[in-house]
């Protein structure tokens, strides 16, 4: 017997993965590719898709940071700061996102609400499809899911991010094969 659960969950992310933008991702890909340094942020569930997503651009060699990790550095002028964030209003993640702004960094999101705070100071912008209860008073989310919460949102971030990666791969000219010598040995 299927499990009717996944199945819903699998539905769910087939139909609305097909409403985020190639074009919007092949932006946040190259984003990466021209930072010198690149830093990632996301709180909850958001951020543990965003950490998933710094250990792969790690893998293709590229120099990053997830944001609040004692071993990040300060972002400066030519950084690229990337927040995943579902309402686009978390208080932590508004003020990273100013902070880096005022250093001269980049900013791209990956959010439901592109309108929001962080997506107003964002130079690109990935939108997400996604029901959340974290949104503002009269703000509509842009997907009906069976999920909790935001469950949707953190799940097509995931994707989101792999998709990403697989552009990056191209744009950089990475393999699976070049990648793996830079996976973790102490384990």
């Amino acid at each position: 017997m299927n499990c009717k659960n996944l199945e819903t969950i699998v539905q769910e992310l087939n139909t609305y993965s097909a409403k985020v933008s190639q074009e919007q991702v092949h932006m946040l890909a190259e984003a990466c590719v021209k930072a010198n340094r690149i830093f990632i942020g996301g709180a909850g569930r958001s951020g543990f898709a965003a950490r998933g997503f710094a250990n792969r651009l790690m893998h293709l060699g590229l120099t990053s940071y997830f944001v609040g990790e004692p071993t990040a550095p300060s972002i400066q002028a030519g950084d690229l700061l990337i927040i995943g964030s579902g309402s686009g209003t978390t208080a932590s993640l508004v003020a990273n996102a100013s902070k880096a702004k005022n250093a001269g960094a980049s900013i791209a999101t990956l959010t439901i609400f592109p309108e929001a705070a962080i997506g107003a100071m964002a130079d690109v912008i990935v939108t997400i499809p996604g029901a959340t209860p974290k949104k503002d008073e009269g703000a509509a989310d842009s997907a009906v899911s069976a999920q909790p919460m935001g469950s949707l949102f953190e799940q097509l971030s995931w994707l989101v991010y792999d998709s990403t990666i697989m552009e990056l791969m191209e744009l950089t000219g990475e393999t699976a094969e070049t990648m793996y010598p830079r996976h973790a040995n102490l384990e």
